[in-house]
C-alpha cells in the first residue's frame, strides 16, 4: 500500500500463556482516520499498544513509517489510553504546560483553543473534573501533539451521550489529516461510523477485515455495524 505509516507484519503478542493477537499483517495509510473495531477482547487495546512501540511483540515486526518502531520512534505517536496520564493536582492549564514541557511538538495554541471547544476551565483542579470532563482533556492533551500518528483508545470513554457526536465533529477539525492519521478503537461504531475513512476488525486476536468505509457501504448496502455483523456470523 502506497503512502503506508503503520505496517504489522505476521505480528503475535503473548502475556505469558495467553495470545492477544496472532499473526496480524496488514497496512494502514497515512492521512485517515481509522477505525479499529471488534468484539471485548478482540486484541484492539493490545495493537494500539504494539503500533505506539508500548509493547514489543513475541513474533513478527510493526513498522511505524517503514522503520521498525521502538521507544525512540514512538515519541513520533500520540497515544490517548484508557487510563491516561493526568495529575490530578494540577490545574487543566498546568497539565497542558506540563505536557508542552515534555513534549517538543506540542501545540499550546491548538490546547488552549481546544479547551475553549471543549468547555474547559483552565483553572479547574484536574482532580475534581467530572469523567466526561477529565475524557475531554485527554483528548486536548492527545490531539494538540503535531505527530504524524495519533492513538486513541476508546476516546469515547465516559462522554455524555448527548455531546459525543460535537465533539467527535470537533475534533476533526483539529487533525491535520494532510499530516497526520489517526487510528481509533471503540465500542460505539455506529458514532464514530461518519468520521472514519478505513475500519479493520479484530475478532479472536486476528484481522477478520478491512476496508475502506465508502467500499463497505456500497458492497453490503449499510452501515459498519452490519458489516461487522455479517463478518462475524
Amino acid at each position: 500500500m502506497e503512502n503506508t505509516i503503520v505496517s504489522f507484519q505476521n505480528v503475535s503478542k503473548r502475556y505469558q500463556l495467553k495470545e492477544a493477537v496472532r499473526h496480524l499483517s496488514f497496512d494502514l495509510p497515512t492521512g485517515m482516520v481509522i477505525g479499529l473495531i471488534g468484539p471485548n477482547g478482540s486484541g484492539k487495546t493490545t495493537t494500539l499498544k504494539l503500533m505506539t512501540g508500548l509493547l514489543h511483540p513475541n513474533d513478527g515486526q510493526v513498522l511505524f513509517q517503514n522503520k521498525r518502531i521502538n521507544r525512540m520512534m514512538a515519541r513520533q505517536v500520540s497515544y490517548l489510553s484508557d487510563t491516561g496520564a493526568v495529575y490530578g493536582f494540577y490545574t487543566v492549564r498546568q497539565m497542558v504546560n506540563y505536557y508542552a514541557g515534555i513534549y517538543a511538538d506540542f501545540n499550546v495554541a491548538k490546547a488552549t483553543e481546544m479547551l475553549t471547544f471543549m468547555q474547559l476551565d483552565g483553572n479547574q483542579r484536574v482532580r475534581t473534573l467530572s469523567k466526561g470532563n477529565l475524557g475531554r482533556l485527554k483528548i486536548v492533551l492527545a490531539v494538540s501533539r503535531q505527530v504524524p500518528l495519533i492513538v486513541m483508545d476508546e476516546p469515547l470513554s465516559g462522554l455524555d451521550p448527548l455531546v459525543r457526536q460535537s465533539i467527535l465533529k470537533g475534533l476533526i477539525s483539529f487533525i491535520d489529516l494532510e499530516n497526520q492519521t489517526v487510528v481509533l478503537s471503540t465500542h460505539e461504531v455506529d458514532e464514530v461510523e461518519p468520521l472514519l475513512d478505513m475500519a479493520v476488525l479484530l475478532n479472536h486476536g486476528e484481522v477478520s477485515a478491512m476496508d475502506y468505509t465508502d467500499h463497505i457501504r456500497e458492497t453490503f448496502g449499510g452501515s459498519i455495524v452490519e458489516w461487522m455483523k455479517q463478518v462475524l456470523v
